[in-house]
C-alpha cells in the first residue's frame, strides 16, 4: 500500500522558510510515528511566474488534482504589483481553489492560553476561544458573472455579481453541520437576507439542510451584526457558516482575536476522491510578508497547524494532529516566542528554525 501523497507549494516571501519547518515535522512523523508521506514540491504564485510566466503551470495544476493533499505557503509580493491582473500571483491560488473545486474553507480561530494577552480584546473575552468559520470558497461575488470595469455613459463602472445556486449553498452548509457534529453542535449562519436576494436563498437552503441535523442548534445572523458579535462576545459561537465575501471578512476579523495571524491555519476541502479522501489544500492565513522574507523572523506555527489540519481532515489521524497541536501549545506555554509574539516585556525572539527546533523537541518528548 502506497503512502499518502502531499504536494508542497512553498510560494513566495516567507512561504519557503516556514514550509521548511513543516517538512521537518513531516519527516519526524515518518521517522518517529511510522507515518510516512510521499512528498513532492512545485512552484506557485510569483515563483511560478518567474519560472514559467504564469502563476500556476498546467503541469502543477494536474499534480495538485492527483495528490491526497496540497500544502501551500503564501503567494505575492510588491515585485509583482504591476503585473496584469490575469497573471498576478494570487491568480494561481484562485485557480487551485476553483479547479480543485475546494468549496469549503475551514478557518479555525483558537486562542492558546499562553497568548491570550496578545489579543487586542480583553483576556476574559478571548481566553479559551475555539471557533470554526466555514466559508464557501468557489462561488459568490468573487466568481460571479458579469464582472469587470465597463464604460457607461461618460464614466466607468465596476461590476461584480453575487451569484449562488442552491447546490453551492447546500454543500457548504452540510460541511458546517458535519463539523458541528464533531464539536459543540451549534451552527450560526451569517448572510444579509434583509437586503440581498442571495442572502434570502442562503438562509432558506441552510435552514432546509439543518433539518437533517436535528442535534445541531441552528441560528441565523446578519453578517454585519456577526462582525460586531465576534468582537463583543466571540465565545458564543461554535461553527459559523457564511458566503465567500462575508467569510473573507469575518474570518480575518476572527483571526485577530487570537493575537497574531502567524498562528492561524486553514483548510480548503472539496468533494471526496476515489479513495474517499476529500480534495484538499492547507495553508496558513498569513501572507507572504516580503518585508521579513529570508531573515529567519517568520513564525512557522500557522503552517505547522495547517499540516495538523491535514492530519485530521485528509489522513484520519486525529490523535497525531492533537499531538502536534499539544506540542505547539506546550512550547508557547514554556515561553518560546517568534518576533511577532514578543510582548512589551521584550526578550530575545526565536528564529524560524529555532521555533522549529523547540516544537520538534516537544514532539520527541511526547513519545
Amino acid at each position: 500500500m502506497s503512502n499518502p501523497s502531499i504536494l508542497i507549494l512553498p510560494g513566495d516571501g516567507i512561504g519557503p522558510e516556514v514550509m521548511d519547518q513543516v517538512i521537518r515535522v513531516i519527516d519526524w512523523y515518518g521517522a518517529k510515528r511510522d507515518l510516512a508521506f510521499d512528498v513532492s514540491t512545485d512552484l506557485v504564485g510569483g515563483a511560478a511566474y518567474d519560472a514559467h510566466g504564469v502563476p500556476l503551470h498546467d503541469d502543477t495544476m494536474a499534480r495538485a488534482q492527483e495528490v491526497d493533499a496540497v500544502l501551500l505557503g503564501a503567494v505575492g509580493g510588491p515585485a509583482y504589483d504591476d503585473l496584469d491582473f490575469s497573471v498576478k500571483p494570487e491568480r494561481g491560488l484562485l485557480r487551485l481553489r476553483k479547479e480543485m473545486d475546494l468549496f469549503s474553507n475551514l478557518r479555525p480561530a483558537q486562542c492558546f492560553d499562553a497568548l491570550a494577552d496578545f489579543s487586542s480584546l480583553k483576556k476574559d473575552i478571548v481566553a479559551g476561544l475555539d471557533i470554526m468559520i466555514v466559508r464557501e470558497l468557489t462561488s459568490g461575488v468573487y466568481f460571479g458573472e458579469p464582472r469587470g470595469i465597463f464604460e457607461e455613459g461618460n464614466e466607468r463602472v465596476g461590476i461584480n455579481t453575487q451569484r449562488y445556486t442552491e447546490s453551492e449553498i447546500e454543500r457548504a452548509a452540510r460541511s458546517a453541520f458535519e463539523l458541528a457534529m464533531r464539536r459543540n453542535k451549534k451552527v450560526c449562519s451569517m448572510e444579509k437576507a434583509n437586503v440581498m436576494e442571495s442572502g434570502i436563498l442562503w438562509r432558506e437552503v441552510v435552514t432546509r439542510v439543518g433539518a437533517d441535523y436535528p442535534e445541531v442548534e441552528l441560528s441565523h445572523m446578519y453578517a454585519d451584526n456577526g462582525a460586531m458579535q465576534l468582537v463583543r462576545a466571540p465565545k458564543q459561537f461554535d461553527v459559523i457558516v457564511t458566503d465567500n465575501l462575508f467569510g473573507d471578512i469575518l474570518s480575518d476579523c476572527a483571526a485577530m482575536l487570537t493575537g497574531s495571524l502567524g498562528m492561524l491555519p486553514s483548510a480548503s476541502l472539496g468533494a471526496p476522491m476515489a479513495n474517499g479522501r476529500p480534495k484538499a489544500m492547507y495553508e496558513p492565513v498569513h501572507g507572504s510578508a516580503p518585508d521579513i522574507a529570508g531573515q529567519g523572523k517568520a513564525n512557522p506555527i500557522a503552517c505547522m497547524l495547517s499540516f495538523a489540519m491535514a492530519l485530521r481532515y485528509s489522513f484520519d489521524q486525529g490523535d497525531e494532529a492533537a499531538r502536534l497541536e499539544t506540542a505547539i501549545e506546550k512550547v508557547l506555554a514554556d515561553g518560546a516566542r517568534t518576533a511577532d509574539l514578543m510582548g512589551p516585556e521584550g526578550g530575545t525572539p526565536l528564529s524560524t528554525s529555532e521555533m522549529g527546533d523547540a516544537i520538534l523537541a516537544a514532539l520527541d518528548a511526547s513519545v
